[in-house]
This record gives structure tokens, C-alpha cells and sequence, in this order.
């Protein structure tokens, strides 16, 4: 029963995932590592699900997390080599072979891409991904009051970045 249920989950869910771990870390080959890493956490998980949420929401949750630990670990390699995290999410923008935005839009990914870890996955799953605030309450474990706030505060950064306040 494994095995089918895990198949429907990797069918369903690889493109919006990727994309969505795609937004919080900027670059196609480490999205592509993290969505591997998150479906092997989700074969390891499944017989342990005991639907207390949505699958949906179970899936995101672990992706949400596999980013954000991964952007933790890349700011603590930063942190060691004495880099600013600010020019390493800039080159990692300016450097995606695989971006294929106007300069307007690789600002806006610099800017979105200098937020702190879990802003800016908020941010990303409220703007483009059109979340409910409700629903990345139960990705995040973080009440809508917080949420609202939390992505507020991100447009603001995001504003005053592209210099538009």
C-alpha cells in the first residue's frame, strides 16, 4: 500500500514542490536536491502518518522544512567562511543559469532572496503561490496573526530593497 500511495504523492506533488522549495532557495540545483531529500523524508514518514492533517499540507510542511534547513546550513558555511549571506543569495540569483527574468524581476529575487529563512518562505507561499494565510499557519506551525505580520514586514524589506519606499 506504500508504494502506491508514495507514487500518487511523488506524481501530484513534484512540479508544485519544486517550485515551491525552487522559490525559497533560488537555484534549480539545489531545489532539485532538496525535493529529492523531501520525498525520501516522505517515504520514510508515510507508514507514520496518521492523518491529523491534509496530506497536502503534510507534504508542504516537509518541503517548507527541507528548505529552510538547508538555507540554515548554507548561512552557518557562510557564517564560517566569513561571506555575507547578502552577496551569496546575489550571486546565487545572478548566477541561475536557469533564470530567465528581466532585470526588474531578478531584483525582485535578490531582494526577496536577502529575507530571513522562514520570511521568506512565507512570503513566497503568500505571494506567488496565493496561500491562504490558514494554510501556512498549518505548514508553518504559526498563527495567521504572525503570518500577517511576518509578510507584511517581508513586503516592506522588499519595498525599501528595490527602493521603492
Amino acid at each position: 500500500m506504500q508504494d502506491s500511495e508514495f507514487n500518487d504523492i511523488v506524481r501530484e506533488y513534484s512540479e508544485p514542490l519544486y517550485w515551491h522549495i525552487r522559490g525559497i532557495v533560488n537555484s534549480h540545483e539545489d531545489a532539485d536536491d532538496i525535493l529529492q531529500d523531501t520525498f525520501v523524508k516522505i517515504w520514510r514518514s508515510l507508514p507514520d502518518f496518521r492523518g491529523e492533517s491534509a496530506v497536502s499540507t503534510w507534504v508542504w510542511r516537509i518541503a517548507t522544512n527541507e528548505a529552510l534547513s538547508f538555507l540554515r546550513k548554507r548561512r552557518v558555511r557562510a557564517m564560517l567562511q566569513f561571506k555575507s549571506i547578502d552577496e551569496q543569495a546575489e550571486r546565487t540569483v545572478s548566477g541561475d543559469p536557469w533564470f530567465n527574468g528581466d532585470e526588474a524581476a531578478r531584483k525582485l529575487s535578490v531582494a526577496i532572496a536577502k529575507l530571513p529563512d522562514k520570511q521568506r518562505a512565507v512570503f513566497h507561499m503568500r505571494y506567488y503561490e496565493e496561500m491562504p494565510y490558514e494554510q501556512i499557519a498549518e505548514i508553518t506551525g504559526t498563527s495567521v496573526g504572525a503570518l500577517k505580520a511576518s509578510y507584511h514586514i517581508a513586503q516592506k524589506k522588499i519595498k525599501e530593497q528595490l527602493n521603492l519606499l
